[in-house]
């Protein structure tokens, strides 16, 4: 979420270099592509250089496993850009016809650009397709067909104190109604229900994925479609303010002395029973409390429990190149990333969340809460929403807690937003 690029500026720029190119060239070289005996060069490019050495374990097995199994001499061509230079530098390369075999993506942002320039390989046939849940597999399909293999993914909508639910005897709400209850029983023993954090920006701005991915899944089916289509507004989600007011009226004080970090340490100190806020902040949580006990759950927004779903979003994913020379490799080396016997404790060496039957690991003990409303089917996928309009949102909605623009104000002023984007992106 707040590592999203802008992606009014990304797609100008790509849609630039794709009119400056002919169709996709024949992209990466190789010595061989395959078959007993053969040496083979595997490009993989992937924005996490913070994994070097989970990636490069990996790598290792991978290459024994071809030579074992396939008689394949593979040596894989490493490439671990940081995260502020992958996007843009793999843009390029794809663009100029020096496409990786493999390359990192962002499932959500990224999949549906890359396919329209023509560079994902169809995986749908490929032994993982069929491994993935049911849940996550959606982030990584485009027009039926299955583009990438996930990697990371995440589960959020709120966060919690269990210590504080578990004392009190409260339990986690499904509808706004119970939302409110369970705010009075706080309120009545002393304890604030919410951080607030209001000083970084993309805080306030969590509540647009929250509200509308819950509401396009129910009430507000094909939302995002009329809004790229010009014809929807959100004026028709109006009742997403509901829980906006809710959170607003009943949390900690000076929301706007305080960001994240510092939102972080109120919480792991008992400052607040609950914050909407996502599970990335595990680590600075527990930087102030080492033994603090949270869960996530769903964000309820209005009385409908069917509406109380979590946000599961896919970042990370790795798809194959359409252009590559050693396509049977690179889709061995794919499917190797869900292998029966190896990717359980793969994942787990990323502090990644299962995303199949075939991870057996368990997650990190904040997940358990969220990971059954991911088993029971009770989430959305993340809804694609221009980042120019999140961007916009941020100030609107800091602008709305501050008493500086209505309601009104904020639907003009997110339907313009996306009213320019979709004039730059038809």
């Amino acid at each position: 979420m707040k590592k999203a690029l802008t992606l009014f500026l990304v797609t100008v720029l790509f849609a630039s270099l794709l009119a400056g190119c002919k169709a996709p060239g024949s992209g990466s070289s190789s010595e061989a592509s395959g078959g007993d005996g053969k040496k083979v060069e595997l490009k993989v490019f992937i924005g996490q250089p913070r994994f070097k050495e989970q990636y490069e374990t990996y790598i290792d097995q991978f290459v024994k496993k071809q030579k074992e199994e396939n008689g394949i001499d593979v040596t894989v061509k490493l490439e671990l850009p940081s995260v502020n230079e992958a996007d843009q530098l793999l843009k390029t390369r794809l663009a100029s016809g020096d496409s990786p075999d493999v390359f990192g993506l962002h499932a959500v942002n990224d999949i549906p650009v890359y396919d329209k320039a023509g560079y994902l390989e169809d995986l749908s046939e490929e032994p993982f397709a069929e491994k993935l849940y049911d849940t996550v597999s959606p982030a990584v399909t485009k027009d039926g067909k299955v583009l990438a293999v996930p990697l990371e993914t995440l589960q959020w909508g709120f966060i919690f104190n269990k210590d504080i639910f578990e004392e009190n005897g409260i339990e986690i709400p499904k509808t706004i109604t119970e939302m409110k209850a369970v705010i009075k029983t706080l309120e009545d023993k002393g304890i604030t229900p919410f951080i607030r954090a209001y000083k970084d920006s993309y805080i306030p701005q969590l509540f647009l994925p929250l509200t509308v991915g819950a509401l396009e899944s129910t009430t507000n089916k094909g939302f995002v479609d009329s809004m790229n289509a010009d014809k929807g507004s959100f004026a028709d989600l109006k009742d997403m303010f509901e829980i906006i007011d809710l959170v607003d009226a009943h949390g900690t004080d000076r929301p706007f002395e305080v960001g994240q970090d510092q939102g972080a340490a109120a919480f792991a100190s008992g400052e607040a029973a609950m914050w909407v806020q996502g599970p990335w902040m595990a680590e600075s949580m527990l930087a102030t409390n080492e033994k603090f006990n949270f869960g996530v759950a769903a964000l309820p927004i209005n009385d409908d429990p069917n509406a109380t779903l979590i946000d599961l979003s896919t970042s990370t994913s790795l798809a194959v190149s359409k252009v590559s020379n050693v396509k049977d490799v690179a889709k061995d080396f794919v499917n190797y990333i869900l292998d029966e016997q190896d990717s359980s404790a793969f994942y787990e060496s990323l502090g990644f969340n299962p995303i199949s039957d075939v991870h057996t690991f368990e997650p990190y003990p904040w997940l358990e809460d969220s990971m059954k409303y991911v088993e029971e089917g009770k989430v959305y996928q993340d809804p694609i929403i221009p980042a120019a309009v999140k961007s916009a949102s941020e100030k609107l909605l800091q602008s709305y807690y501050a008493g500086d623009a209505s309601k009104e104000e904020v639907i003009e002023g997110l339907d313009r937003a996306w009213q320019e984007y979709n004039k730059i992106n038809k």
